[in-house]
């Protein structure tokens, strides 16, 4: 039974990674910012604002995550599914942070290099290919964590959360915004996260809750994004009617197109999921 279980797990992450993957994402990058008239090889990271935020509400949520975190120049961060950088870079170059990120796709990694480097942030943020279930540093080392819409691929939020309480200095903030349970329907496939629900693991805030807790943390706030989700998927929607795909690549899509962005507009408007903000602490 438990190497069954570990095939499982394995089989889960393989796909999490294939999902993510193309081969190419650093190039479809590159030309969508060459399409948007910027030079690639001279790029401030504002320039990145809408292509590498994988979340609802793009650069203004990492914005309120790391003011509602604390962030400040003096911040040793962990980001949690640090997808291809963007709010690393975010919490680096508005705060002053320096900041680790660490995701499962080796691809991510690569291209969140890479453009961290291209924007002048390479001395404050750095990238690891690794598992959030095992994370590869230091008891006590961070002084925040954040963790961006991430929980929705991952089965085991407690053993996350746990490490995460292992790698939080005392008095740490953990921050979390994914897209969570609200209703009891289940909600249409493809979605931005998962073309099938064999790779989404969307959990109601009180799971999360309780599973913080019993790694250790101290939850503080709790606040649900559902209007704001709805308005920003929709202006997003707008926006790239009549757009060439390259121009509003990959923010929301997901591999499966508009249909994952239309099914998690519906899940939100019908109250079965929404986006929610989560700050716990460590004692």
């Amino acid at each position: 039974m438990p190497h069954r279980h570990l095939e499982a797990i394995m089989g889960v992450e393989e796909s999490v990674i294939k999902h993510y993957s193309n081969g190419i994402l650093e190039e479809s990058l590159l030309a969508a910012l060459r399409a948007g008239g910027k030079d690639p090889d001279h790029l401030h990271p504002d320039d990145l604002s809408v292509l590498d935020q994988f979340h609802i509400g793009g650069v203004e949520t990492a914005l309120e995550v790391g003011r509602g975190a604390g962030i400040s120049g003096s911040s040793h961060v962990l980001d949690v599914g640090s997808g291809i950088g963007g709010p690393a870079r975010v919490f680096a170059h508005a705060f002053g942070a320096t900041v680790q990120g660490i995701d499962l796709t080796p691809e991510f990694v690569a291209t969140a290099t890479s453009l961290s480097a291209r924007v002048g942030l390479g001395h404050q943020v750095s990238f690891t290919t690794g598992n959030a279930t095992a994370l590869p540093f230091e008891d006590a080392s961070f002084d925040v964590a954040t963790m961006l819409h991430v929980g929705m691929n991952i089965r085991d939020k407690d053993k996350v959360f746990a490490e995460v309480a292992r790698v939080l200095r005392p008095g740490g903030v953990f921050a979390v915004f994914d897209v969570m349970q609200m209703g009891g329907d289940e909600p249409d496939f493809p979605l931005p996260w998962a073309t099938t629900e064999q790779t989404s693991f969307v959990q109601p805030p009180m799971a999360y809750s309780d599973a913080m807790e019993q790694a250790g943390l101290e939850v503080d706030t709790e606040r649900s994004f559902r209007d704001a989700g709805i308005e920003f998927i929709e202006r997003m929607i707008a926006a790239a009617q009549g757009a060439p795909s390259s121009s509003n690549f990959p923010a929301l899509r997901g591999p499966d197109g508009e249909a994952s962005t239309a099914n998690l507009l519906a899940a939100l408007k019908n109250h079965i999921l929404a986006p929610v903000e989560i700050f716990a602490h460590k004692p």
